[in-house]
Formats: C-alpha cells, structure tokens, sequence
C-alpha cells in the first residue's frame, strides 16, 4: 500500500499535469485559438487547472474515503505550502467539473500504454444507488441505465477496460450500464483503435468477430458449451487465456484502493471527474500486477540447430 502523504508522488503527478496542460495552452497559442483558462474575466483565476487536477488524482491515489476531509485537512492544512492559493472547499467542488475535459485529455494521450502479445477486455459495474432507489434517483437521471451483470441487475454505469499483460492500460470506455460488453458499435469502436490479440470472457462472443478479425483486431474468448465451431488456440494463446484474471486484480484495485465505484453522488459532472482521476490514479502506481511474458519453448529440432550454430 502506497504511503498517503507521499509528496514525491504528489509532485510527480502536479508536474505531468502542469507540463500537459502548458502544452494545450502552447498549441491554442499557435494556432490563434482562445485560451479557455483565460475566458472573458479580467481577474485571473487563483487555482489553476493542473493543481485541480492533481488534488483529485492524489486523492484516489492516497486511498482516501472522504474528499471533503482530504481537501480541507490534507489540502488546506498538510499541504498548504503546496498550494498556498487553493480555494474553500465548496469553491472546489463548484468548479471540478470544469477540469474533466482534461483530464480525458491527459488520458488519453499521455497515460495509455501500447497493447502487448497479450491483451486483455473487461467491463466493470459501477453502481450509483440500489435497485430499490431507481425510481427515486435524480443525480445522473437520464444517463445512468439499468443493465445486468455476472452478479445481477444493477444502476449505474459501466467502466470497459482493456489492458495488456504488463498489467498497464491500453483503452478505456465509460458508458451507460445498458450497454453490453458484445455490443457492436462498442467493438467497432475498439477495432479502429487496436490491432491485437485481445482475450475476454463469453460475454465478448460476437457476430462481427470475424469481421474485427479482418481489420487487425483478434477477439478470443472462452468457449460456450454449445458453440460448434470452436477456436483452436496455440500455446500461447492457451498462456494468455489461462491468466484473463489479471484484469480483475486491476478492478479490484480500482474499487477498493482507488475508490471508483461509489453512491456519494451529488452531480453527474463530478462524478465523471472522479472516475477518470481514479483511473489516472492507477497509472501512476510504481507497480502494477503483471504475468511474465510467454516463453516459447524450443523443439528439438530448434535445440540441434541451436548447438550447430554454437558449435
């Protein structure tokens, strides 16, 4: 477990933020566009975008359960010094949602990684009340859907990860709890941006598989028992497949460490916030859980070859 006041992670994080958000503001710049961090006001703004950003990162980094504690004794109080010019604590949660375009930026383009021989998709429930209060919620009315997962109907939205298997992410989606983990525009969406071998469950079988198989993206899932053609996989593929439960550890640790799924809503904008700094949150851990890559194993024809060649 990372330690909660870690000011060197603290630091880091401002300073990716910081050079990102310099770079935005450099390209507006140049291609004569307004700076939406400047707007109409005459009066600069005391907080910047990239200390927001990092308050919310850190948070979910730090393992914290309760922002408003965090914000007004860490933040305020532990680290003053480190932002001296920081709003009150109502101020902040008026404004975060002005930061979550981006962090979807930040995201998206500095924090992916590339998907590796072995990749992985998942989807992850992210409830926002009970099955008993859905006719009574009101926060994320009209966005959050009822869907059904492994466990159950439930309300809320979904989190669809991909990851490879150095355990870092490659692709990220948030969308209504209605939305299937097979579905089509879904997956098409995925095979515009990847071509790769990517493992999931049964709940990924498809009709458009051969199609994304087409375009570079190799979907390989586990076999339904009634399925009569059936998918003969090679050793490796057999290797990756076997260990498709690495992409539950890193929802484990969203939700437990991370804290991403959660019933203290109070705005649809902010909370979008919330999920994508915890995703980024995770990006920033020193180590992350990961297989070893897959070892061919010589045969024995390679093995004489291999001693001529040393011979």
């Amino acid at each position: 477990m990372q330690c909660l006041l870690d000011t060197v992670k603290l630091t880091e994080i401002f300073i990716e933020c910081d050079d990102f958000i310099k770079g935005i503001e450099s390209f507006l710049d140049s291609q004569g566009l307004p700076n939406p961090e400047q707007g109409t006001r005459k009066r600069a703004r005391e907080m910047s975008k990239s200390e927001m950003m990092s308050i919310l990162i850190f948070y979910h980094y730090s393992g914290f359960r309760c922002f408003k504690w965090y914000y007004n004794q860490v933040i305020k109080k532990a680290f003053s010094s480190y932002f001296p010019t920081a709003f009150s604590y109502s101020r902040f949660i008026q404004l975060m949602w002005e930061v979550n375009i981006y962090l979807a930026f930040f995201m998206s383009a500095t924090r992916l990684s590339v998907p590796t021989e072995g990749n992985y998709i998942d989807s992850k429930k992210l409830v926002v009340c009970h099955n008993r209060r859905i006719q009574n919620h009101k926060v994320h009315k009209g966005l959050a859907k009822r869907g059904k997962s492994s466990t159950g109907w439930f309300f809320g939205f979904k989190l669809h990860l991909i990851i490879n298997h150095l355990g870092e992410i490659v692709l990220f989606k948030l969308t209504p709890g209605n939305v299937a983990d097979n579905n089509h525009d879904l997956l098409e969406s995925i095979g515009k941006k990847l071509k790769c071998f990517l493992f999931g469950d049964k709940g990924y079988i498809s009709k458009i598989a051969a199609s994304l198989k087409m375009k570079g993206l190799h979907l390989i899932t586990k076999f339904r028992k009634n399925m009569k053609q059936k998918q003969e996989l090679s050793p490796e593929q057999k290797y990756y497949m076997k260990h498709r439960g690495l992409i539950e550890t890193v929802f484990d640790i969203l939700k437990h460490i991370f804290d991403i799924e959660h019933s203290r809503n109070r705005s649809t904008k902010n909370y979008f916030a919330n999920v994508l700094a915890a995703v980024i949150a995770y990006t920033f851990l020193d180590k992350v859980p990961a297989i070893p890559t897959y070892q061919k194993r010589m045969s024995a024809q390679d093995y004489e070859n291999a001693q001529i060649i040393l011979i």
